[in-house]
């Protein structure tokens, strides 16, 4: 039985397996929410009200041709989207979600807040690679305006990720959320770094108005443009496993986690990323996209010093309730 938790833990709930599925269920709602935002249907065919159009997607992207430009760094351009979802999924694994009062998961450890936020940051980083090796131009835009947005949001992330740990006095995953199901009049008092950290998210995923480094108006397809079949379905199931990631990691710092143990944990993590999803959806539909140059002096501008204030804030409580 020792030996079974951890396996079903890595492969099936909160694993790969649980992953892949609750991933393209969340695209599906994200498209549905985003659609009728909009006065739109959105998918409606594939499956019931369409929600097995995000796999359908997938499937018929493994069915297309892959193709490798000529000139490309033929074997770091086909293990870039490997890669990137090996490292969401392990990202995920530190989520608190299954029994976690007792053992908070087989890889859990003081400071793994620091871990998670590091390995949602590398596959940034691997889209700038992406679209270095595709060696084509627009692919070489693309992966040059992911790296310099990284430099915009990723600061004001990490401020407002630690506000919550600063007043939890702990950077344990867990333990935060423990902290919070146990003292719930202190939520609020992250209000602002929770709107930070969901506007933050929404520019990790490159979604609008943030949808800069592949805007198709303006260069093709960006980072992806050379990407095609296998590895081009891997990295649009990156995206909807970091957001469902993303969203986790908010709701266990922000919203007190997933208690109650296996079944609990698992309506309390589908109803709180369900949430974040929303709040992503509206302000996907809400806005337009702005240009790199706006993108970058908001995260300075107003990011960052919200996130240092949000710090302040905790910091002020903190030492008052001591």
């Amino acid at each position: 039985m020792a030996i079974l938790k951890p396996i079903l833990y890595i492969l099936v709930y909160p694993g790969l397996l649980f992953l892949l599925v609750y991933s393209t269920f969340v695209e599906w709602v994200d498209r549905k929410l985003y659609a009728r935002m909009q006065n739109r249907i959105g998918p409606l065919h594939t499956g019931r009200a369409g929600i097995l159009q995000p796999v359908a997607d997938i499937i018929k992207l493994f069915a297309k041709e892959d193709i490798v430009p000529e000139q490309a760094d033929k074997r770091m351009f086909s293990a870039l989207p490997v890669f990137a979802v090996a490292i969401v999924c392990t990202a995920a694994l530190y989520l608190p979600v299954w029994h976690y009062q007792a053992a908070p998961s087989p890889i859990s450890f003081p400071g793994d807040l620091i871990v998670v936020a590091y390995l949602l940051t590398l596959p940034t980083l691997i889209f700038f690679l992406a679209g270095w090796h595709s060696t084509n131009f627009f692919s070489e835009i693309g992966g040059v305006r992911v790296l310099t947005m990284l430099f915009g949001y990723e600061i004001p992330l990490l401020l407002a990720l630690l506000s919550p740990a600063v007043l939890a006095g702990s950077w344990r995953l867990a333990e935060i959320a423990a902290f919070y199901q146990g003292r719930p009049l202190l939520m609020p008092a992250n209000l602002l770094g929770f709107l930070i950290a969901v506007i933050c998210l929404q520019a990790k995923l490159e979604r609008v108005p943030f949808d800069i480094p592949h805007a198709e108006t303006e260069i093709v397809g960006g980072q992806f443009t050379e990407y095609s079949g296998k590895k081009l379905a891997f990295f649009r199931l990156l995206g909807d496993v970091e957001m469902v990631v993303g969203a986790g990691l908010i709701a266990a710092v922000f919203l007190g986690g997933f208690p109650g143990g296996l079944l609990p944990g698992l309506a309390w993590l589908v109803v709180k990323t369900l949430f974040i999803v929303f709040l992503l959806a509206a302000l996907r539909a809400a806005t337009s996209r702005i240009r790199i140059d706006q993108m970058i002096a908001f995260s300075w501008r107003w990011l960052a010093p919200l996130a240092v204030l949000q710090l302040f804030i905790v910091i002020i409580i903190k030492g008052s309730a001591s």
